[in-house]
């Protein structure tokens, strides 16, 4: 007999005019996620941890990661908006969302993936001149490989190729956030 899961990891999606293929089934991102929050109760036990969950990709990490969290925490939700204009002709990343005092605390970014680094460079700008009292990562994704900058990151679910994925809170044009599962672009 062919389980569920079986089947589910047997099969490609379709997300728009895209076709993706299994990288990361449901039962490996349990594990990982698991494998974290265990890590994350033993790090921080004591410090009640802000968890600030970074939209819109990051809304299933965050969600899954806070279930095994059993120390004390707070968890708010950050939104990064683009505006044009440095040098660079790059967008720059303004965080909207944080009313929470975070002078003295031990902040924990969670944040869906991380590739280049600018972004997470700019947030952690932004934070810092609030005055926690540490700032974590934590990165459900991790493209090594796209990474261009030194950047610290305490807690990573998976290092992946520097491939195009949508799933488990990743999209394509708005399109296959819904996934439980990670696919990466076939064709």
């Amino acid at each position: 007999m062919l389980r569920m899961e079986n089947y589910r990891e047997m099969r490609n999606v379709i997300v728009k005019d895209k076709e993706f293929k299994l990288l990361l089934s449901d039962i490996q991102i349990k594990e990982s996620i698991g494998r974290i929050a265990e890590k994350i109760n033993t790090d921080l036990k004591g410090k009640n941890p802000l968890f600030l969950a970074v939209l819109n990709g990051s809304f299933m990490f965050a969600a899954d990661l806070m279930k095994s969290i059993t120390i004390p925490c707070e968890i708010c939700f950050v939104k990064l908006a683009s505006y044009e204009g440095m040098e660079s002709g790059g967008k720059e990343k303004e965080v909207f969302g944080l009313s929470e005092r975070i002078d003295g605390r031990t902040v924990v970014i969670v944040e869906d993936i991380v590739d280049s680094g600018r972004t997470m460079h700019q947030l952690l700008s932004s934070l810092s001149s609030r005055n926690p009292a540490e700032i974590r990562i934590a990165t459900f994704l991790f493209k090594p490989k796209a990474l261009q900058s030194d950047l610290k990151l305490d807690y990573v679910a998976f290092e992946i190729p520097n491939d195009f994925v949508v799933g488990y809170g990743l999209d394509y044009d708005g399109y296959g956030r819904n996934y439980g599962e990670v696919y990466t672009l076939v064709r």
